[in-house]
């Protein structure tokens, strides 16, 4: 089948469910006001709380929201063919994961940015709260290791990237000092910053490739496992600790540039390629049994896919670093719905990509050789291009090259070298892939990590008061600390094999606790009737993670070479989040169930009246 028509139908739902769907929730379930004051104007300290222009946090939340979950989980769960997950992420993100992100924005804001767990101590009950603050934390300690995996295994043993993602530090700490030190924000300033900003960095992609031919600064920057490892953990601590507009929000801002730039020359590669999907729609591995993911299509192909579609982690930027920063309420609409939008439309390309490998090639890249070897055996399956594959981009050897990455750099690279006048480029256009999918996720660590903190701060402030101040210096640097060791060490002791199914339940269960939160706040603000927006998804997702959480402690995940102390370590954090998940939601079940339990607040939480903007006064003409 050939790619276009799945491109066209997916924008085409992507841009109605925009225009319409999103502008139902923001004037008939939110009602949206523009004059409301924000936290960031409210609350603004230079730190934390700071008004950031509308696209200049569209781009920050953009890149903290987009990990490896929609860059990855696509290309796994291609094993089951290219229709499970394109239906899936096309309806996942229109009626769950965007619906969630904006839900939980909007709440954030008009609570004064509070985070999730202070939501859920206000409004589900303080046990509910007790539960969400360790829940929450454990799951984002999981989705960090997830993410660094992927990272380190893009970065390591390769100084082009490692230079690239490097270079990007300073010129993001130079874009912050200049933008915000020197100029206030001021809308010149982010343009002439923009422009130099995003020169540097294209300049610093061209540089790297010339890295590998100078000796000293090959050593400096070629990094094994280890190495990356550690510098992940510094990188990740000092974008914790630092101000949020130093650091954070330039090289977010910044790095949305590449992203945005490579997802758009991608989908108009597919649309001028026009590639051909070599996997069928559904494959033999729907009844389970598969080299990479061994459950059956549900519920393991919607735990594998977790970003693209929905994604808790995005609950706790919703509720973390943006709703600081957000400077006009009916901003909520393009940065939560719309960023989640094109998150999905990320994961339909690397969908994609996948698919349009063939299947030998694609198996001998993502599984061992032992296991390809009996995939030859009982399927008759063969690679078809992988012996030219691994010539044109310049490596030893791609086969057994398991994670995902690798093959959808390839995908990639074959999609943009098949672009009229870009042939013979594949082997810079793959590690420009691999340097992308790095930038792309790191981006999440750093903001993730931050998120990790405020949340550890609020827990230690009930037992030491000074803890409950995000600034506050030395809470500051323990809990950023604590955070990096938590999730370096399981990086540090991670397979994808372990990893990543935990780190897509840990995710998916706390997508169902956010839609929770956010069917409780919809009865508190008087809207029983439009429950259903956030209801309905949180069902789905409840009982799909839940069963994939059973059957992956009973039947699936658990490799035989795994040292019994990291198996123990990963049964009980799933047991520990998903018996908190448990206990959120009885809480959330007694509150909508017995209405005298919910205090009025009117439609506004805290504002007393709220206009109902239309499309056209939030986003203007074209929303």
């Amino acid at each position: 089948m050939p790619a276009l028509p799945v491109m066209i139908i997916t924008l085409c739902v992507f841009a109605l469910a925009y225009r319409y769907y999103s502008a139902f929730l923001a004037a008939k379930v939110f009602a949206l006001n523009a004059g409301a004051q924000t936290p960031a104007y409210t609350r603004r300290d230079g730190q934390n709380y700071y008004p950031m222009s509308k696209w200049v946090l569209f781009g920050h939340h953009f890149a903290a929201i987009s990990g490896a979950g929609p860059l990855i989980g696509p290309v796994l769960a291609a094993q089951f063919g290219y229709l499970p997950g394109l239906l899936w992420i096309v309806l996942g993100v229109v009626l769950g994961g965007a619906v969630q992100d904006f839900i939980i924005l909007v709440a954030s804001t008009r609570r004064g940015a509070r985070s999730l767990v202070e939501i859920v101590r206000e409004d589900v009950g303080r046990p509910a709260g007790l539960a969400a603050a360790i829940a929450v934390l454990f799951i984002v300690i999981v989705a960090l290791a997830g993410l660094g995996f992927v990272v380190v295994n893009a970065l390591a043993e390769s100084s082009w990237g490692t230079f690239t993602i490097a270079a990007s530090i300073p010129i993001a700490l130079a874009m912050g000092i200049y933008i915000f030190g020197m100029n206030q924000g001021a809308s010149g300033a982010v343009k002439t910053g923009s422009i130099v900003g995003v020169t540097l960095l294209l300049l610093a992609v061209l540089l790297g490739k010339f890295i590998p031919e100078i000796p000293w600064l090959h050593e400096l920057f070629l990094l094994d496992r280890k190495g990356i490892i550690i510098a992940l953990a510094v990188y990740g601590f000092f974008a914790s600790v630092l101000p949020v507009w130093l650091l954070l929000a330039p090289r977010d801002y910044l790095s949305s540039y590449m992203k945005l730039a490579v997802v758009f020359l991608l989908v108009a590669g597919v649309i001028i390629v026009n590639p051909k999907l070599h996997f069928p729609a559904v494959t033999e591995f729907i009844h389970g049994g598969g080299p990479i993911v061994p459950g059956k299509v549900w519920p393991f192909c919607f735990i594998t896919i977790m970003c693209g579609a929905i994604s808790g982690f995005h609950a706790l930027v919703a509720s973390g670093t943006t709703p600081k920063m957000l400077s006009n309420e009916c901003h909520a609409r393009p940065i939560g719905y719309g960023c989640m939008l094109l998150e999905g439309l990320v994961a339909v390309v690397c969908l994609v990509a996948a698919s349009a490998m063939h299947p030998g090639d694609y198996y001998a890249i993502n599984v061992s050789a032992a296991v390809y070897e009996g995939l030859q055996d009982s399927l008759g399956i063969a690679p078809v291009n992988l012996s030219m594959l691994t010539q044109q981009v310049g490596e030893t050897t791609l086969a057994g090259r398991t994670g995902g990455a690798v093959s959808l750099a390839v995908g990639m690279a074959q999609i943009f070298s098949a672009i009229p006048g870009l042939a013979g480029l594949m082997k810079y256009w793959y590690h420009f892939a691999i340097m992308f999918e790095a930038l792309f996720i790191l981006t999440t660590i750093d903001a993730g990590t931050r998120i990790a903190r405020f949340i550890l701060q609020e827990f230690c402030g009930r037992f030491y008061a000074p803890f409950k101040n995000p600034g506050w210096l030395p809470g500051n640097l323990l809990a950023s600390a604590a955070v990096v060791a938590c999730w370096g060490f399981l990086i540090w002791n991670a397979s994808i094999k372990t990893i990543w199914p935990m780190f897509g339940i840990a995710n998916q269960l706390l997508a169902a606790i956010a839609l929770a939160v956010g069917t409780v706040i919809l009865v508190e603000m008087k809207k029983v009737k439009y429950v259903w927006v956030t209801l309905i998804p949180m069902a789905f997702v409840t009982v799909t993670t839940l069963t994939a959480a059973i059957q992956m402690v009973l039947y699936h995940y658990w490799p035989p070479n795994a040292p019994a102390w990291v198996i123990q370590i990963n049964i009980a954090l799933m047991a520990v989040i998903t018996t908190c998940a448990l206990i959120i939601f009885a809480g959330a079940i007694l509150k909508i169930t017995k209405p005298s339990a919910i205090p009025e607040r009117g439609c506004s939480f805290s504002q007393p009246q709220h206009k109902m903007s239309s499309p056209e006064e939030q986003d203007g003409p074209l929303g």
